[in-house]
């Protein structure tokens, strides 16, 4: 059950599910779903990636908050497959904001970390009004036997704020009014990446506390984030001709990673 070292510039994949039990497009043939999660993460390992994460993107449309039981069982099953087939840190995504949900599911897997991505502000998306989930989280961590992270996406993408804000405001109040291990920055949308200047104005606002890029990032942008980010959620770039929605690519995971020991290998000592 190892944690993630941000100390590396951590590259954390994305396992991307097709639609589970409980939502709009389940199709049946839930053991194909999960040999196929674990072939993407198996991929993911191989390649040389830090961690995995496991996200239930097929299931659109989104709930804002997952409360069929039949997709957190789904959920469960899967991630506890990966956990016992691979040595890297896993974690839980569960869109579109059941973020104690994931939590509670990363406890009885195994899993590490989780993203939550209405942490500690109130977004329009179009599944309906995200609302903070931090005090729910804290509540159910401080019940918990073993540490997991929290991954805390700010400005997140296919949302929009409820008011005008300065992200380095949201970030530095979300820092000091909940309790995240990192920060997450977006693009607005799945495989677009944030605004570098961004990324820049919230890690210096949030100091020494890990902020990941959480989309769109390639093999061909990923030097222009390294100075200014402490980690890296890829999902789309790994797959095969970069549609999120299809199987992990080896050989992209390959260049990509190569790409990554190069830059790891100027960082100071």
């Amino acid at each position: 059950m190892a944690l993630i070292n941000f100390d590396l510039k951590p590259i954390i994949g994305v396992v991307h599910l097709p639609p589970l039990p409980g939502s709009p497009h389940y199709r049946g043939n839930f053991e194909k779903i999960v040999r196929r999660a674990l072939d993407d993460a198996k991929k993911l390992e191989r390649g040389g990636v830090d961690a995995i994460i496991v996200e239930n993107y097929g299931d659109k449309p989104y709930s804002v908050r997952v409360k069929d039981p039949l997709t957190i069982a789904a959920m469960s099953v899967i991630v506890k497959s990966i956990v016992e087939e691979v040595e890297i840190p896993v974690g839980v995504n569960l869109l579109r904001n059941s973020g104690p949900e994931a939590l509670a599911i990363a406890y009885v897997t195994g899993a590490t970390f989780i993203r939550v991505n209405s942490y500690c502000e109130t977004r329009l998306a179009p599944e309906g009004i995200l609302e903070p989930v931090m005090r729910e989280i804290e509540l159910l961590r401080s019940r918990l036997t073993r540490r997991i992270l929290v991954l805390a996406d700010i400005d997140v993408k296919h949302s929009l704020p409820l008011t005008t804000s300065d992200i380095a405001y949201t970030a530095i109040e979300c820092v000091e009014r909940g309790n995240p291990d990192a920060l997450i920055v977006t693009g607005s949308r799945t495989g677009s990446p944030p605004a570098p200047g961004e990324v820049a104005t919230v890690k210096r606002a949030i100091g020494k506390l890990p902020l990941l890029v959480g989309s769109g990032i390639t093999v061909e942008n990923i030097d222009v984030y390294w100075n200014v980010a402490d980690g890296f959620i890829v999902g789309t770039y790994f797959k095969k001709g970069g549609v999120t929605t299809a199987q992990v690519d080896p050989n992209r995971v390959k260049i990509f990673m190569e790409k990554v020991q190069k830059l790891r290998s100027k960082q100071p000592k």
